[in-house]
């Protein structure tokens, strides 16, 4: 089952001296941008949850927050006020140069604040932050499991739609082509009410060449191979929703693809019927085009 690039989901854990929150969320994006914001003095946190996540998403904008609360023995958060100080000093230098650059930045929060190295410090004064690392780590596989749930619930949802939309083009396509044998006899009528006004209005025709231009006409209008492509592009698109595997990319590419062919089939028909079913085509695939964005 194909995966949505959409997802969320929050979760909370606790040990003696430290309480934290986790806010893991993702939208579409063209590959994988991992936006992490946690606590930079726990030491081989941050490349961890990277990898981690590298192993499960190929695809999406995902950002990862988590808010960290340490506590001394007595229960109350130890704050470090000459980092602190030293923090505010830089941000405040920040802004200026950006105010002065004609830029403005959204402000911080305290909880942004309190993510940064130094700012929160244990309590006990224990340096060590081994233990606190492997115990998120753990607590960082329900939220992922949870949130890789969203991504499938969404993906199941958007491969009902997508199959939807390609029934539709399959009809449309065979609409196309059974038009065709109507569509030809038409063309006929009017070359022959065409030719009739020619033969009376010239005398100089020279019935080769004519026949020539008229087969000339016949092959410019012929748009068999776009119907044949359009539904190897259907099966092509089927099997790729039922492979289970990262194929937003490639799916992106064949609805480009029927794109085209519908764009040709419009330039081609020639025909009131023909044009109208291309231009159903034409709205179909561009709706197919706005979910597909979203897939893994």
């Amino acid at each position: 089952m194909i995966q949505s690039m959409t997802a969320f989901a929050t979760a909370k854990g606790a040990i003696p001296g430290h309480d934290w929150t986790w806010d893991l969320r993702s939208v579409n994006g063209k590959g994988l941008d991992l936006r992490l914001r946690v606590p930079d003095w726990i030491e081989g946190l941050d490349p961890a949850l990277r990898a981690r996540l590298g192993q499960v998403l190929a695809r999406g904008n995902v950002s990862l927050t988590l808010r960290l609360n340490s506590a001394d023995a007595s229960g109350q958060v130890a704050v470090n006020p000459d980092r602190l100080e030293d923090v505010l000093r830089a941000m405040a230098l920040v802004e200026d140069r950006a105010m002065s650059s004609g830029l403005s930045l959204a402000p911080a929060t305290a909880a942004d604040i309190l993510t940064l190295r130094g700012v929160l410090e244990a309590g006990t004064g224990e340096s060590d932050s081994t233990a606190l690392c492997a115990a998120l780590l753990a607590d960082f596989e329900p939220l992922l499991t949870d949130f890789l749930a969203m991504r499938a619930a969404e993906g199941a949802a958007l491969a009902q739609i997508l199959h939807a939309q390609l029934d539709e083009i399959a009809r449309l396509t065979q609409a196309a082509q059974d038009l065709l044998a109507q569509r030809s006899a038409d063309i006929a009528r009017a070359h022959q009410t065409a030719l009739s006004r020619l033969r009376d209005s010239a005398t100089d025709l020279d019935p080769a060449r004519l026949a020539q231009e008229l087969a000339l006409l016949a092959v410019k209008l012929d748009v068999t191979e776009e119907l044949d492509r359009l539904r190897a592009h259907v099966r092509a698109a089927r099997t790729l929703l039922e492979s289970g595997a990262p194929v937003g990319r490639k799916i992106d590419f064949l609805s480009q693809e029927f794109n085209r062919e519908a764009n040709t089939l419009c330039s081609k028909a020639q025909h009131s019927g023909l044009t109208e079913i291309g231009l159903s085509l034409k709205t179909v695939i561009d709706q197919m085009r706005e979910q597909v964005q979203n897939v893994e």
